[in-house]
């Protein structure tokens, strides 16, 4: 299930958009204010951002230039070409003007979750030494091959598609019963996997590459 993170002052724009996409299976998080955003941002892992751009706090525009890894579709009364260019320069990915069709609004999601979901298997993820290459199941670390299994493939991948954030157990969970053929996970098994990964990586490099949030979940180490 994907989690959509809406970023829009206007109350009823805002329950407008999480009816639509709670209907059509969507997990959602709201944010009210820009500064709000950044902090839900800060705590969970999101695969896709609706961002107005006029927010109390921190403007969109700001948002949009912190924001690492989930695709960001503007969803804005702006309608200047100036505005549309400067945001996707910055790095949105799609730019939608209000007032907008609720089934082209679902269209363009589902184009830019494809993507980001498309460009995540075929390429190589990178971070500090580590190379993972998912279609192979194969981990790359000084020159040295590390086999993984499917789960550890997919875990490891969350991670380094999420390097500076910290992934809750249970959103660790939701990306790999998304992943297709992670098989099946649950909190203690997740551990296990885990375990099996720091130890696969500290056997060639002698550091470890994740840590533990007490109570929390994983994240790479920085």
């Amino acid at each position: 299930m994907a989690k959509i993170l809406i970023v829009e002052d206007d109350v009823s724009i805002q329950q407008m958009i999480t009816e639509l996409l709670q209907r059509h299976g969507f997990s959602t998080d709201c944010a009210y204010s820009g500064t709000e955003a950044l902090l839900l941002l800060e705590r969970d892992v999101y695969d896709l951002i609706l961002l107005d751009l006029v927010l109390p706090g921190v403007s969109g525009e700001a948002i949009i230039e912190r924001v690492n890894g989930a695709p960001i579709i503007v969803l804005s009364a702006k309608v200047s070409v100036d505005d549309k260019v400067n945001c996707l320069l910055a790095g949105a990915n799609d730019y939608l003007t209000k007032p907008f069709y609720a089934d082209e609004l679902l269209a363009r999601i589902e184009v830019q979750l494809r993507l980001n979901n498309n460009s995540a298997q075929i390429g190589t993820l990178r971070y500090k030494g580590l190379e993972l290459l998912a279609e192979t199941q194969t981990l790359m670390l000084n020159s040295e091959r590390i086999h993984l299994t499917r789960t550890e493939t997919a875990i490891l991948k969350q991670l380094l598609l999420h390097p500076t954030q910290v992934l809750t157990k249970s959103r660790l969970l939701d990306l790999l019963s998304d992943e297709a053929g992670a098989g099946a996970c649950d909190e203690s098994s997740l551990k296990v996997h885990m375990s099996n990964i720091r130890k696969k990586i500290k056997e060639v490099s002698g550091e470890n590459y994740i840590e533990s949030v007490w109570g929390v979940g994983f994240k790479l180490k920085e």
